[in-house]
């Protein structure tokens, strides 16, 4: 079962559930919710293991789509060599750890090497890695060797900008810290690129 809309880019989202799983989690966030000593018979808890399992599917739905398959939907032959950056691309994705949020931004840019993508799949690329179980550092690499595989670039990088709920609800409880990895490939490795895209993610339009 699922249902439809299209989101601002012009993309189709279909959320569908796997009935089994969807079940199965149910199931497991009933157990959850008679463990933390709720009742998971009242009112406003009724439905609340059907959609936590719904949306436990879709947060995770990127161990079903190909990152690779949707840059190679979208490339194009140019001769444009110099950098192209998309920042503050929205993430969202789930601790493996704790299996709270983590959130932020992300900053992608390549130096294409003969062949460009469609705009819109680099945050395509992101979603896909960040709706998994992940640690923000392989996240960042995930994203920059997709990009640096399917593209053949003469350079990626990545930069993710995350707060981590686990540091901010349980832990250590610090409400401000933000933890940011990069990861680098090709030209970037050069301190003058390195600086030009650090430049350039920091810079705010006027």
């Amino acid at each position: 079962m699922g249902d439809t809309s299209e989101d601002a880019l012009g993309f189709e989202r279909k959320d569908t559930y796997n009935e089994g799983d969807l079940r199965a989690l149910q199931q497991s966030f009933e157990a959850i919710i008679k463990h933390v000593g709720e009742d998971q018979h009242r009112e406003g808890l009724l439905k609340t293991p059907e959609r936590a399992a719904k949306a436990m599917q879709f947060i995770t739905q990127g161990y079903e789509q190909d990152a690779a398959a949707i840059l190679r939907s979208a490339l194009f032959k140019e001769e444009h060599q110099q950098m192209v950056l998309v920042k503050d691309i929205e993430m969202y994705s789930l601790c493996e750890h704790h299996m709270l949020p983590f959130f932020g931004k992300a900053h992608i840019a390549y130096i294409p090497n003969g062949t460009i993508v469609g705009l819109s799949k680099l945050p395509r690329v992101v979603d896909v890695f960040a709706r998994r179980l992940q640690v923000q550092e392989r996240l960042t690499h995930q994203i920059r060797d997709c990009i640096q595989e399917a593209l053949q670039p003469a350079g990626v990088a990545v930069v993710i900008e995350a707060k981590h709920m686990c540091m901010q609800m349980r832990g250590v409880q610090k409400q401000n810290s933000v933890t940011t990895t990069s990861a680098f490939t090709g030209e970037f490795l050069k301190d003058s690129t390195r600086k030009e895209f650090i430049s350039l993610i920091s810079a705010k339009l006027s």
